[in-house]
């Protein structure tokens, strides 16, 4: 594996990034990783046949809600004075 050494990481960040690690039990380093993976994420291509199938599978396991304008204006005022 390869070594990557950050330089001149601003206090705040750091600090930041030592809190994250202890509250999800790894090392600065697993967590630095483990953001840096969720920033850059897998290089793969979406098969886009997959992809609107899940879509579609999702879909059926919702509730049916028709979005209309006065749907959206309400559901926007709800508990506005």
């Amino acid at each position: 594996m390869a070594t990557l050494t950050i330089k001149n990481v601003p206090e705040e960040l750091h600090k930041r990034l030592r809190e994250n690690a202890a509250r999800n039990r790894r090392s600065i380093n697993s967590e630095a990783i483990t953001c840096l993976e969720s920033v850059l994420g897998p290089h793969r291509r979406v098969d886009p046949k997959k992809f609107l199938a899940e879509v579609d599978a999702m879909q059926e396991r919702m509730p049916f809600v028709n979005l209309t304008e006065e749907f959206l204006r309400a559901a926007k005022n709800e508990g506005r004075p």
